[in-house]
């Protein structure tokens, strides 16, 4: 499964909003942090379940907001 432009944007700016560092992220999202750091670089293909977690994670921080 593919993460979209606006999925991997989504994901960024909240990190950045939360200040969060890639361990911290991992910890919320339940993603390790090797697969995230590969993320955050770019690399958008991922398993479905990863993509479930970061949606989920995304979903729960902008109904946060």
């Amino acid at each position: 499964m593919k993460l979209t432009s606006e999925q991997l944007k989504a994901l960024k700016r909240k990190r950045g909003e939360l200040n969060y560092s890639v361990l911290e992220l991992s910890e919320a999202t339940g993603v390790s942090r090797w697969t995230l750091d590969k993320i955050l670089k770019g690399h958008s293909n991922v398993h479905e379940t990863t993509a479930k977690k970061i949606n989920d994670w995304i979903i729960k921080q902008y109904m946060n907001d």
